[in-house]
């Protein structure tokens, strides 16, 4: 594409031709001030607040909708500007309540950071504000305060343009301007809560994070979401050990700026949950009873060397980490011996879109076949496995972080297993009927890979702490890396759960049986797989950084 040359503050630039002064300055490391300009969205140019003065043009322009053009000359910062900027800055709070002791958007705030840069510091106006509904429940996700919302139509055009539902519109005019869906509608679509990131004041916010936290309180801490094989880019916010919510992290790659309603509220909460599982446990006289790690660990490794390999299976998981399913692998073959190994499909047929959710409810699908939870030749897969169970002929069986009594056919034939082990998070109905349960960390608790559906290899980083987590940030082994991204103390004084990463429960349990698993890290398990799997050679946790890493396959 062509490119043009053009002065920004004395500073000369080359850039697209197509490009606008806000994204050409952009590029170039110089700040524009905007509100209604969003890089994902169409330019709507009703704030005012990128006004710049352009050489030979008679009045200021606005830097979100001037194209640039060759030998353009541009200043963002002289005495015409920065007047013109605390007029529309003044005008702009002159009705905007003084709510940010109490906004949830304080800390995140543009108007909060621009009323403090480029704002005069103070307003002539002694009227009384104009005053417009508060806590409005404009939808079952996001709430809206209508005194604060500067009408720059961000919103709007996200769910015209992204989330393709034309659900918010502007009406009433001039002070009286508000934001409304159609009567007896709602905001309700399948993206919704992306209004609460972009919007740039405190008018939208999200109902289920309300009033929780001070975002300075909290930590944030990059990674994956879990809902789907499509693996959105993430932050995970922690305060006190405990995850109050989940955003979007940019990735063009794989998410863009966004990430569906279920991913930010219905992916985490078993991390919070009463249910969860506090350490390991082992069922004496018919009851789970809570026992120490070696307890638990050795009680497997007895009753597995009770079997003949063929009469052990293993189930891997779709929402276990990279790490995890290939350790599993190799204690399966390697250890064990048995080929009775597969992984549970979680896919909805039809729950899906073109914008971002995928079928496929689970993270890591794809990179729990890549690494070896698959039956290969003469091994059993699922329902080969069931039907061994009914027979007689599997009499043990070790799953990993799937709850597969909610498969139907694996139901009705757990109670004829003469062992059954299972690593869980949570209480479920799988633990219910399990022999030993051994306590595993969540995505939010661990560090490790997924691969999404795209083969896109991304990490997994701890948010949260677990006692097996304090302890290697006391000094025990951890991964050098890991060390330098560990969060802050908001990580507070919160609950530390006695679970370890599967993959070393499962290593630890083949130890025990004679095995050399010398793995001190999630960084040293990935080592191995790529010199073991071809698809990802030459990578490392590294070179997968924090946007991904497309693996790479042989042409055939």
């Amino acid at each position: 594409m062509a490119t043009v040359k053009l002065t920004i503050n004395g500073k000369q630039v080359e850039t697209e031709n197509n490009r606008t002064i806000i994204q050409a300055a952009r590029d170039n490391g110089i700040s524009i001030p905007h509100f209604c300009w969003h890089e994902k969205l169409s330019t709507s140019g009703n704030c005012r607040i990128c006004l710049v003065e352009v050489e030979k043009m008679p009045k200021l322009a606005i830097a979100c909708m001037t194209t640039v053009a060759e030998g353009m000359v541009v200043n963002t910062a002289n005495e015409r500007v920065v007047n013109a900027r605390e007029a529309v800055m003044e005008f702009i709070l002159i009705n905007h309540p003084l709510d940010c002791p109490i906004c949830d958007e304080a800390g995140e705030c543009k108007l909060q950071d621009y009323s403090y840069k480029y704002s005069q510091g103070y307003s002539r106006f002694v009227e009384d504000k104009n005053h417009k509904d508060k806590r409005v429940e404009i939808g079952p996700r996001v709430m809206f305060d209508a005194e604060r919302c500067i009408s720059c139509s961000r919103c709007i055009r996200f769910c015209d343009e992204v989330a393709g539902v034309h659900q918010l519109q502007f009406v009433n005019r001039g002070d009286h301007t508000t934001i409304e869906t159609f009567p007896g509608e709602s905001l309700d679509n399948p993206y919704s809560m992306n209004v609460v990131d972009i919007c740039p004041v405190g008018a939208l916010t999200n109902r289920d994070f309300r009033f929780k936290s001070r975002v300075w309180e909290m930590s944030f801490t990059e990674s994956v979401c879990n809902g789907c094989a499509r693996g959105c880019n993430i932050d995970v916010g922690v305060r006190n050990n405990e995850i109050l919510r989940l955003t979007p992290r940019k990735n063009d790659d794989v998410n863009s700026v966004w990430m569906c309603d279920h991913g930010r509220i219905d992916t985490w909460k078993h991390v919070n949950a009463e249910d969860r599982i506090a350490g390991p446990m082992v069922r004496k006289a018919g009851n789970l009873v809570s026992v120490g790690w070696d307890e638990a660990m050795a009680k497997v490794a007895g009753e597995l060397k009770l079997f003949n390999k063929n009469e052990i299976a293993f189930i891997g998981s779709a929402y276990a980490s990279n790490e995890d399913n290939f350790v599993l692998a190799r204690f399966a073959r390697e250890v064990i011996g048995s080929k009775n190994i597969d992984r549970l499909s979680h896919t909805v047929e039809g729950d899906e879109d073109a914008i971002l959710i995928r079928a496929d409810k689970t993270p890591n699908d794809t990179g729990a076949a890549l690494v070896g939870i698959a039956p290969g030749e003469g091994g059993r897969n699922i329902d080969a496995i069931v039907q061994g169970i009914r027979d007689g002929q599997i009499k043990a069986l070790y799953a990993l972080e799937d709850d597969v009594a909610q498969h139907p056919e694996l139901e009705k034939v757990l109670y004829k297993l003469e062992f059954f082990a299972v690593h869980a998070t949570n209480a479920n109905k799988s633990t219910r009927a399990a022999d030993v349960v051994l306590a595993c960390s969540t995505f939010a608790e661990r560090s490790g890979t997924i691969t999404n559906f795209q083969k896109r290899v991304q990490r997994l980083r701890p948010a949260v702490v677990t006692l097996e987590r304090e302890r290697a940030l006391d000094g025990m082994a951890m991964s050098r890396q890991d060390k330098f991204t560990a969060p802050n103390d908001s990580w507070g004084k919160g609950p530390r759960r006695d679970s370890r990463a599967s993959w070393r429960i499962v290593a630890a349990i083949g130890n025990i049986m004679g095995a050399k698993f010398r793995y001190a890290t999630a960084e040293e398990v990935f080592a191995d797989i790529t010199h073991a799997v071809e698809a990802f050679k030459g990578l490392t946790y590294l070179k997968v950084g924090n946007k991904g890493a497309m693996l790479k396959f042989k042409a055939s």
